[in-house]
């Protein structure tokens, strides 16, 4: 078995033939996922299925469903903006089939299963308020007066409970979790489902920080999600589109505390990037024409502003506050494009390594990467790839020293091969290692096609 990359999980994934053996940390988690999927396969839904499962419930062996994650094949649309009539059709698919997967997968759940909350309810709402509130808004500098944010809070608190439409909440909705499976969505990592409000799942996929969809996909997605759902209820589209927007604030909310407490606290650095996109989408909120933000959470909305005001003229929160110089360093893929900036500097160096013998062309590095010995062994034994990062670190070099002299602070450096996986991400890992030998400077490492 051959281990695959899992993500920001602490579980750990092995390919096998025909399967997908994954070892837990949490018995009570994948308890959870084991009852779920074999409930959603009896209700004939798209999961992967579980196979085999030790007495313990800490291994268990899943369907394999290949490699097509839904984020990656939306890759043009998402950084250019402009979404090809294909990618649109996946994600057409994908909101018809979230809506059955919701509506039927509630039908006979054991929600007594769920991990770690059984229903979207009130301590739910508020650990996630106040996940933003400590793990991000705190974070930032931002002040506030803790007392009035909370008055908002439990407004919003009681107008999320009071959504009508209850089914299964997937919680965990959005593109990386959608596997497109001989051309059908299928759907994974829903152990922190629940029953709760059906909005919360359209506004996590719809307002992806990374998806970049633009609004008047949003409203086209969100026609055929209604359209689906109306199979199975009756739904007043005026409503729902009213509700949707305050779970759109609360989600958002809830995933800048994790991007925070990923970023700030677990030094995860590579979360930090993804933070300037859910700012925006708090602005677009904020641009609502009716103002029904203002309206319902008028202090929030202080809040909202003045933070939005920070990061528009602060330096972005990837580069250090002290004054130190940050070198961002990436590996990506081609067929993907090149990582974005978001410093404003416009870019750095970027490093073709696709002249680099390919150990990606051999059965068994295709599940490694160029973090794993026997790809580094491989790499090495080469010997094309040791002049190549000479040449490379005597030109950062170079940079990095005058760069210090400037008091500038943030450097980006990037290697890119065929697949992202290999010999870029070696490239990436020897010129962080060589950085932190030879400079007192900070090295954010990202590899963009194997993490969030």
């Amino acid at each position: 078995m051959q281990q695959i990359t899992n993500g920001g999980s602490n579980r750990k994934y092995f390919r096998a033939d025909g399967f997908i053996h994954v070892e837990g940390t949490n018995r009570d988690e994948n308890h959870a996922f084991i009852t779920m999927a074999k409930h959603f396969k009896s209700q004939g839904l798209n999961v992967p299925e579980v196979y085999r499962v030790s007495e313990d419930e800490m291994q268990y062996d899943i369907e394999d469903l290949g490699n097509d994650i839904l984020f990656d094949l939306i890759t043009n649309g998402r950084t250019t903006g402009h979404f090809s009539q294909e990618e649109i059709d996946l994600l057409r698919a994908t909101m018809r089939a979230l809506a059955h997967f919701q509506i039927k997968g509630d039908q006979g759940m054991d929600y007594s299963v769920c991990f770690p909350q059984p229903e979207f309810n009130r301590r739910s709402v508020m650990w996630d308020l106040n996940y933003w509130k400590y793990s991000f808004l705190k974070a930032t500098g931002v002040e506030f007066q803790e007392d009035r944010l909370e008055d908002d809070f439990e407004t919003m608190t009681d107008r999320l409970l009071q959504a009508p439409i209850r089914a299964f909440m997937y919680r965990d909705c959005q593109s990386r979790n959608i596997m497109i499976h001989n051309g059908q969505p299928y759907f994974i990592d829903f152990q922190g489902g629940r029953k709760g409000p059906v909005y919360y799942d359209v506004a996590s996929f719809l307002w992806q920080a990374k998806a970049n969809l633009s609004n008047e996909l949003r409203d086209e997605l969100i026609d055929v999600y209604l359209n689906e759902l109306k199979h199975y209820i009756s739904v007043d589209s005026t409503a729902f589109r009213t509700t949707l927007k305050h779970f759109v604030l609360f989600r958002t909310l809830q995933v800048l505390g994790a991007y925070g407490f990923r970023g700030y606290f677990e030094k995860k650095t590579h979360f930090l990037e993804s933070v300037p996109f859910a700012i925006n989408n708090l602005k677009q909120l904020l641009e609502c024409k009716d103002g029904w933000m203002a309206h319902d959470y008028p202090y929030l909305t202080e809040v909202i502003r003045h933070l939005i005001a920070h990061f528009e003229s602060s330096q972005p929160v990837t580069t250090a506050a002290n004054g130190r110089l940050t070198v961002r360093v990436f590996s990506f893929s081609y067929k993907k494009g090149l990582p974005e900036d978001i410093s404003g500097n416009g870019g750095g160096f970027v490093f073709d390594c696709r002249a680099i013998h390919n150990p990606g062309r051999y059965d068994e590095y295709k599940q490694l990467t160029g973090k794993d010995q026997p790809v580094i062994d491989f790499i090495e034994r080469n010997g094309d790839m040791k002049p190549f990062m000479e040449a490379a670190y005597q030109m950062v070099d170079a940079s990095v020293k005058k760069y210090l002299e400037r008091g500038f602070t943030s450097l980006m450096v990037s290697f890119g091969c065929t697949g992202g996986q290999h010999r870029s991400v070696y490239g990436a890992e020897q010129m962080a290692k060589h950085l932190r030998e030879n400079f007192d400077v900070d090295v954010i490492v990202t590899h963009k096609e194997r993490e969030e």
